[in-house]
């Protein structure tokens, strides 16, 4: 059945504020929703500009060892044929949600009323798709999106034998197509470009570069990107979310659908992905089975195939996001402009954790043209779409700013430009020579004593506690007023070394849960005292050795430092959303010019003392 579709003005939707699900599936899902509305049977406007219809689709398409039922909804905008084709977008849904759940559909109104052939569809387990969840495996999801592009192609029709032959190609077989989506939207995106060479423009935002480093995150000592040989910290609260939102898709899509059932210990998900929840979850980490985990999180991730990927890609990622940080899009997009993929950044405000600020891409209207992120998609699909050589694809990386107007943008990923050091009295000082001797110790208590990230409950818009640390549980290294405002705009980092002789006792027990576990954050302390962590991110750390230095890359931030405010440094025993030391471990760190910590940050402007 088509559905005629013209536009019309609608009522902005709230974004992710609605309900639990919509926020866990993907709090960006409908960053792309334009002003438009079904209308039935309405006819197009007279001259068809806008105008599209709507049309459900079923594929059976090939998914690793395995056919799979791919549900789609097909927009096709008015005046497109065979004589006048026009270029598609492809898309699927973020984690949990489906090709109708108001967020996915609002990217094939979006594009079609905008002259492109739109193809959205819920992905593999999703909505009234069939097959396991696989995480965006490239063998399976990625294959699974590569028979759609068959279809856009025009050498394969939809199981009821709907053909599309009105989509531009670029040379027998091979259509004029891009992917757009969010989260797992997003990184279904590279999975599908890793082995279909066939799409020509990517746009993923908010999505992951290692799912090791996501679900387990570990923030020292990275040997690539974000991946680091040592098993990191598991993020509880937001890897059982959605888990349970996985294994619910038979309640929350009332599907029985027997290909999309493994078994009764893992419902919905491929085995290896229940397996790595369960070890997760385990509190334990012994070398075979930690090893296999992390083996098989980046196996299916960017991390792993991203040298495939030749598409050039617009990366976009949220300065408030606890999911994805900013530091998973840098790793993306540093290896893929080193090897030549055309690769542009742009560091939004919200993200997976909330975030929207007035002026920028809306979750509810979608304008794509009255926000900068919206122009700087239009003009990528401008460019690689469309062939208009003349389309400003925008600045190599830009982000956004809270305290002044526009993005700021720069050729590249601001370097470290300024060291500070860690003084045995609790200071950040501008110089060795400004250090003090002296020692300071915390330790940690059986439940978590510190809470920073925006949790789950404060994403689904219910009560959500300030962050805190309680006292002796975490320590602080503060600077002097700042004289002028400091804007700091990258991922510090610090190099730390730490006593711990409970840890250094067991620590080579053979499994990695038995290695202190600490996290590191930035602060800005305002004149009045009060404290404000930064965007509420928090960097996780798994020791690899409490006998030697460390050094620990703190989630990107963007954030102006005014005059007469401190920035704090601090490292606390234990964190709400994540799991925490096995058995209590106090820590010492003892500071002295000749050897003390140290903290080097990407500041872009204003200077620090």
């Amino acid at each position: 059945m088509e559905v005629l579709v013209s536009r019309a003005v609608s009522r902005p939707r709230s974004g992710y504020r609605t309900t639990s699900r919509r926020s866990l599936a993907w709090v960006a899902g409908a960053a792309l929703a334009a002003p438009l509305v079904l209308t039935g049977a309405a006819r197009a406007t007279a001259d068809g500009a806008g105008g599209y219809t709507v049309t459900p689709l079923k594929f059976t398409v090939r998914a690793g060892d395995r056919s799979c039922t791919v549900d789609a909804d097909l927009y096709r905008p008015a005046g497109a044929d065979a004589g006048h084709p026009a270029p598609a977008v492809l898309a699927t849904n973020g984690f949990g949600g489906s090709k109708s759940d108001g967020t996915t559909d609002a990217i094939g109104k979006a594009f079609a009323s905008r002259g492109y052939v739109g193809l959205v569809y819920s992905g593999l387990g999703f909505g009234k798709s069939g097959c396991l969840i696989t995480l965006d495996d490239p063998a399976v999801d990625g294959r699974a999106a590569a028979g759609l592009i068959d279809f856009l192609a025009g050498t394969r029709a939809a199981d009821d034998g709907t053909r599309a032959d009105y989509v531009v190609q670029d040379g027998a077989g091979d259509p004029r197509v891009g992917m757009i989506g969010g989260s797992y939207g997003g990184a279904v995106q590279l999975a599908t470009a890793s082995v279909d060479h066939r799409v020509d423009a990517l746009v993923p935002l908010i999505t992951w570069n290692d799912l090791a480093y996501a679900l387990a995150p570990n923030s020292a000592d990275a040997r690539t990107g974000v991946s680091s040989d040592t098993a990191g910290v598991f993020k509880w609260q937001w890897t059982n979310g959605f888990y349970l939102m996985g294994e619910g898709q038979t309640l929350l899509n009332a599907s029985l659908d027997p290909s999309r059932i493994n078994n009764l210990a893992c419902l919905h998900f491929a085995t290896p992905a229940c397996d790595t929840v369960r070890l997760l979850n385990s509190g334990s980490f012994p070398a075979d089975r930690t090893t296999a985990m992390l083996d098989y999180a980046r196996s299916v991730s960017p991390v792993d195939y991203l040298g495939k990927v030749k598409a050039p890609t617009l990366i976009v990622q949220g300065q408030t996001d606890s999911l994805f940080n900013l530091n998973e899009a840098t790793a993306t997009y540093e290896k893929l402009r080193a090897q030549g993929t055309t690769t542009r950044m742009i560091w939004q405000s919200w993200g997976h954790s909330g975030g929207q600020k007035p002026g920028e891409l809306d979750l509810g209207q979608g304008n794509l043209e009255g926000s900068y992120v919206g122009r700087r998609v239009l003009a990528w699909f401008d460019r690689y779409l469309r062939g208009d050589r003349s389309a400003d694809t925008g600045p190599a990386f830009a982000y956004y700013r809270d305290w002044q107007s526009g993005y700021g943008t720069a050729s590249a990923v601001p370097a470290l430009s300024r060291t500070m050091y860690l003084s045995g009295d609790g200071k950040l000082v501008g110089d060795r020579s400004e250090v003090v001797r002296g020692s300071r110790q915390y330790a940690n208590w059986l439940v978590p004593t510190s809470h920073s990230e925006s949790s789950l409950a404060g994403v689904i818009g219910l009560p959500d506690p300030k962050p805190y640390d309680i006292k002796g549980t975490y320590l602080g290294w503060t600077s002097a007023p700042l004289t002028s405002p400091v804007d700091v705009v990258g991922a510090p980092k610090a190099t730390l070394k730490v006593v711990s002789p409970a840890t250094e006792q067991v620590q080579n027990s053979g499994d990695a849960a038995d290695r202190l576990v600490l996290f590191a954050k930035v602060y800005d302390v305002a004149p009045d005292g009060t404290r404000s962590l930064v965007n509420r991110l928090v960097a996780p750390v798994r020791v690899p050795d409490v006998t030697r230095p460390f050094t620990v890359r703190l989630p990107g931030i963007v954030h102006r430092y005014e005059t007469g405010h401190r920035l704090e440094f601090a490292i606390a025993a234990s964190d709400t959303a994540y799991s925490g030391n096995r058995g209590i471990k106090p820590v010492t760190v003892v500071s002295a010019p000749q050897d003390t910590g140290v903290l080097e940050l990407p500041v872009v402007g204003g200077g620090l003392d």
